[in-house]
């Protein structure tokens, strides 16, 4: 290598050196803010539950009426212990409405026989415009079942159908898999009550593998075995409790997680239901809410609660994880396209200006960024520029501040809520957390830049999923709209 191409080298090293330090500084002063922020947020929120008695406000007949929306798709490993949990739920006035989605397996079929489904015709007003319906059920044994058997168009379509039949004057969307705790509804449509500018709400999503899971509730939590489940659960500590809560105190929630969120159901339907064409479908609805509410000159609310949990069945091989991963970050992606005008546009207050920026700069580009470093470091190696000393100061740096924010996140749910009561899960969450950073990370790096690879060629498949079931019912494969939703 020569002196001219050796100094061309070490000027762009120095610029990218730059400019990756930068941004370090940046995502970590948001991270850090976040994290205040959520602090803040969880001794409040505490301080404001603790002594409640739900019971005797949202037990009453005057409590808002609640329609559920369970769509499914290859459901049947799970599918009658679901919902079997979600007719259990502690709440006064409740609708369950299971939309099957075409699904070519027996979800139908163990529907039927387990709750005694029985064919019945009504009057649909279709205010949303979707896939045809072939044959609507009730159940003889529960009267407020009611379960859709519909022309597969996948997940958005699916609740699009149940947003036209439901008479609920708020809808919580759930995954078909997922498992609700008792009272979780009660403390989801607390916020309605007090706030009448609440338009949506989401809840925390935990972990189940390796629980013990009772007719339809999670009995004993406990950390999963596996390492690829168990680092899912510090991630999503760290996505919900120090993420979504920060955003609380800030006015910027853009995601209800797609596997437990409570809406009202005319904001959802003037906003046009569900967008068929993406594979983001959750954070497009409450971008479009929110969009809607601004041009409106609304006072408007969506808020994370962080004691009310649903649990859900995570991927327990890397290939299945990481089909999920680069499909979240096309949705990602894909959802700020389609919005890019709110950015920066102060017209959409605190969500314009500081959250969609920080969902395109931190949430989106992230992996690009360290796909950047990566390369500089490869060329600072082989040009002989490396200051090792300095680099490995940054690694240790850019690690332990990851390794201090999912601690903190672990503490706070130790604080809070601390659902893991034993030392020995404590313990093995503790050791994924070290060894998250060791692998794995690099892994969810791939696995994003794919994301958005795939995005740019167009794609808008769902992939493959496979899960095993709460109940030791056989492996069913759940491809298209049955997978897991963002956490």
């Amino acid at each position: 290598m020569n002196d001219t191409v050796r100094s061309w080298i070490a000027t762009g090293l120095a610029d990218l050196d730059l400019a990756i330090l930068l941004y370090f500084i940046a995502i970590n002063a948001a991270y850090i803010t976040l994290v205040g922020c959520a602090t803040i947020e969880m001794i409040m929120h505490v301080l404001r539950i603790r002594g409640e008695s739900r019971a005797r406000v949202l037990g009453s007949a005057v409590t808002p009426s609640i329609s559920i929306l369970a769509p499914a798709y290859n459901e049947e490993a799970t599918i009658a212990e679901s919902v079997t949990a979600l007719l259990a739920l502690h709440y006064a006035n409740l609708e369950l409405v299971v939309i099957n989605d075409g699904s070519p397996d027996r979800t139908l079929e163990v529907l039927t026989s387990r709750f005694d489904l029985v064919p019945v015709h009504t009057m649909v007003w279709k205010r949303i415009e979707t896939k045809p319906v072939r044959q609507l059920y009730r159940s003889r044994t529960h009267p407020n079942l009611l379960v859709v058997d519909k022309v597969n168009g996948g997940k958005a379509d699916a609740l699009n159908v149940g947003l036209n039949l439901a008479t609920g004057d708020l809808v919580c969307v759930i995954d078909a898999d997922t498992i609700v705790d008792a009272d979780a509804l009660q403390r989801l449509a607390r916020p309605f009550l007090s706030n009448h500018e609440v338009l949506a709400t989401g809840g925390t999503i935990r972990i189940a593998n390796g629980s013990t899971i009772m007719q339809g509730r999670v009995t004993d939590p406990r950390a999963p075995r596996g390492f690829v489940a168990g680092v899912q659960v510090v991630e999503y500590f760290r996505a919900f409790l120090f993420g979504r809560l920060g955003w609380n105190l800030l006015g910027g929630n853009l995601i209800i997680s797609g596997a437990f969120g409570l809406f009202r159901r005319d904001a959802v339907i003037a906003a046009g239901g569900y967008t068929h064409d993406t594979v983001g479908e959750d954070m497009e609805l409450v971008l479009k809410l929110r969009r809607q509410a601004y041009e409106a000159q609304q006072r408007h609310a969506v808020l994370f609660v962080p004691d009310a949990v649903a649990w859900t069945e995570c991927p327990e091989s890397l290939k299945v994880l990481g089909r999920q991963r680069d499909r979240w970050h096309r949705g990602l992606s894909d959802v700020l396209w389609r919005h890019r005008h709110m950015l920066f546009n102060p017209r959409y207050g605190v969500v314009g200006l500081w959250c969609l920026p920080y969902f395109v700069f931190v949430e989106l580009l992230a992996p690009v960024i360290e796909l950047l470093g990566w390369i500089g470091l490869l060329l600072g190696v082989a040009a002989g520029l490396l200051n090792t000393s300095f680099a490995a100061l940054f690694f240790l740096v850019a690690y332990g501040i990851g390794g201090v924010l999912s601690t903190y996140s672990l503490l706070l749910e130790e604080w809070s809520f601390s659902r893991y009561t034993r030392v020995s899960d404590r313990a093995r969450l503790m050791l994924y957390l070290v060894f998250e950073s060791f692998g794995y990370r690099q892994l969810t790096v791939i696995w994003r830049l794919r994301g958005i690879w795939k995005y740019l060629r167009g794609r808008t498949d769902w992939g493959r999923m496979e899960r095993r079931g709460f109940a030791a019912a056989p492996a069913a494969p759940a491809p298209a709209s049955a997978a897991p939703a963002r956490p």
